[in-house]
């Protein structure tokens, strides 16, 4: 089968850019689960895409009611983040995200065969060659890897937004501040990281750079993997649609991985740590 690409888009305008590429699989995160209802109505009047969408990535108890927004924009799937979504979610199409933490065949299969998943991403802390003998350990239609993103770095309960940007307290009289604002973190070295809040006010970290897999997607390919995954955070329109056309390439041999890096202007580096490949990888 043709190897199958999914793009992670965070706004309306993302998902229309990805819409206008003709992909197939569109996956939906965005802060306000509110705004999934007009996002599937979008991707319905445009029936050669299917729409998942992701609820937050931690749930607390009283905060079903998160859920229950998700679920109600009738999306074709959900990708699943922890085991609350597990459970609401038992009857719908469900994708394993990240965060599942799926390192190894014990838990591939767990995951994939107890909760019925559709498929499981693999985690991110894998390195090429550790990522190699999981895709070697179980049906590699079990999986798919995430090739491009901007590495989430953290995920915490403070609220940025709020704290900085409103005389509030809480969701309840800060104004949603993170609505109207876009905020970023520069480090040390003058990099400049992107912060995004969630619908239960926590905020996530994501690297200021993009980093790319292409260059292991043959190698990949090679194995059997089909799905293949790339992420947007803040990326305008144009990027979005030109990301996906090389991403696209890519997978249909057409460019190498080292030009489509290149071209974007991409950390080349695929999961948390280049680990032991990374000097073979620096000469090859």
């Amino acid at each position: 089968s043709l190897p199958s690409l999914i793009a992670l888009v965070r706004n309306l305008k993302q998902l229309q850019a990805a819409l206008e590429t003709g992909i197939e699989t569109i996956y939906c995160e965005f802060e306000d689960p509110r705004a999934y209802k007009e996002a599937v109505q979008i991707v319905r009047s445009s029936p050669m895409s299917s729409i998942w969408v992701a609820p937050p990535r931690i749930t607390k108890p009283g905060e079903n009611w998160i859920l229950q927004q998700v679920r109600s924009c009738d999306a074709d799937g959900y990708l699943i983040r922890n085991y609350d979504h597990l459970q609401y979610f038992a009857q719908d199409r469900c994708v394993g995200d990240f965060c599942l933490n799926i390192a190894n065949s014990l838990t591939a299969d767990y995951f994939k065969n107890k909760f019925g998943l559709e498929r499981v991403t693999a985690s991110y802390d894998l390195n090429v060659a550790q990522l190699e003998d999981l895709l070697k350990s179980c049906p590699t239609d079990w999986f798919e890897v995430t090739i491009h993103q901007h590495m989430p770095m953290f995920h915490m309960e403070h609220c940025v937004f709020c704290a900085f940007l409103s005389k509030g307290t809480d969701y309840t009289n800060c104004g949603r501040p993170c609505e109207k604002h876009e905020v970023k973190l520069r480090d040390r070295v003058g990099t400049e990281h992107i912060l995004q809040a969630d619908a239960g006010c926590r905020n996530t970290v994501f690297n200021g750079t993009a980093q790319t897999g292409a260059e292991y997607v043959h190698r990949l390919l090679e194995l059997g993997l089909r799905y293949f995954r790339i992420e947007f955070v803040n990326e305008t329109q144009e990027l979005v649609i030109q990301t996906i056309h090389l991403y696209r390439q890519l997978l249909q041999g057409e460019i190498t991985g080292s030009q489509l890096w290149r071209e974007l202007k991409l950390q080349n580096q695929l999961g948390v740590t280049r680990g032991p490949m990374a000097a073979n990888a620096m000469r090859s």
